[in-house]
């Protein structure tokens, strides 16, 4: 028995010193914690600092505008552009400092840092966000297409209705998330999504009958086209990541074109569901809800498409001159 109690007590031994190195460490590690949260909060406050100087700096332009001479004018316009830069100097440095939640995040998460320090986090987080849609994107597609051609149950319809609510109620979310850490997803793509949760909330709401069952076929034909469209842009990101051949703009193009190319669909969709809702039997307040909702989706797409190709107009025609 004295071989094994020396082989223990030299265990315990190595393992006790390397406890007291970790306690060491761990007070090492909490230091440059609170270090680190110093740091942080005298970066936001001297950045709140600059953007109100800056403010008031440019107002104070605006106002002297007018009786500056040509030099001064020259002067105050090459100030004025090197603050834009610099806002957007601040915004990069912002993404990696703790912030405040906006109030959807505050209602869904509460008073939570979802602030992630490194790149390599931001980009990790970004890349499970892309396989989360297009795993999501690849179920949906399968549930549109067992619903409408195999399981002709209302049960199976409010299952793939509630998917698709927790589908893009998880996407607001996420995106909420990046948007904290400094991506550039605005616009009418987050608000397509928030409208979308509620298109799909009232769509699990609405009862069966001879409105729902007169519409269901073509919703359903809806999802399928619209999940293939989906599939493109996310597979082509994917993609991107072993083949970099695809470029940011390449993939912002083929993004836009399922947006728009499922827009017309919508159109169709709304002009379907006003004329349902002037039939007789129709006594749901779902039917003219989502007509408004889907036409709604539509002119947002659709605008938002226009003006992505009018940018890209004046842009190509700066490039010539």
């Amino acid at each position: 028995m004295v071989l094994p109690l020396e082989k223990c007590k030299s265990e315990w031994k190595a393992l006790e010193e390397e406890f007291q190195q970790l306690q060491e460490t761990h007070k090492i590690y909490k230091q440059k914690l609170e270090e680190l949260s110093s740091l942080q909060t005298a970066c936001s406050s001297s950045i709140q600092k600059q953007k109100k100087g800056l403010k008031e700096l440019q107002y104070g332009f605006q106002r002297c505008k007018r009786d500056c001479s040509r030099e001064e004018s020259e002067l105050v316009q090459q100030i004025n552009s090197q603050i834009k830069d610099r806002q957007n100097v601040f915004f990069d440095m912002e993404a990696y400092l703790p912030k405040k939640n906006g109030l959807y995040l505050n209602l869904v998460l509460g008073n939570v840092n979802v602030t992630l320090l490194s790149n390599q986090a931001k980009f990790a987080y970004k890349d499970e966000y892309e396989k989360f849609k297009l795993y999501l994107t690849i179920i949906l597609l399968l549930g549109a297409v067992a619903c409408r051609f195999v399981l002709h149950y209302r049960v199976t319809d409010e299952v793939f209705n509630f998917l698709l609510v927790w589908y893009y109620c998880t996407l607001t979310i996420r995106e909420s998330i990046l948007i904290s850490n400094g991506s550039r997803i605005k616009g009418w793509w987050v608000s397509h999504h928030y409208v979308s949760t509620f298109l799909s909330g009232v769509m699990l709401t609405w009862p069966d009958g001879l409105m729902y069952q007169m519409f269901r076929n073509q919703f359903l034909a809806f999802s399928i086209f619209q999940s293939f469209l989906w599939l493109c842009p996310i597979s082509t990101i994917l993609l991107s990541e072993w083949l970099p051949v695809q470029t940011p703009c390449v993939r912002r193009k083929k993004s836009l074109r399922s947006h728009s190319g499922s827009g017309f669909w919508q159109l169709y969709n709304a002009i379907t569901l006003f004329e349902l809702s002037k039939h007789k039997q129709c006594k749901e307040w779902q039917v003219f809800v989502l007509a408004l909702t889907f036409l709604v989706l539509f002119l947002g797409n659709f605008l938002t498409t226009l003006k992505v190709v009018h940018a890209k107009l004046q842009k190509n025609k700066a490039k010539k001159f």
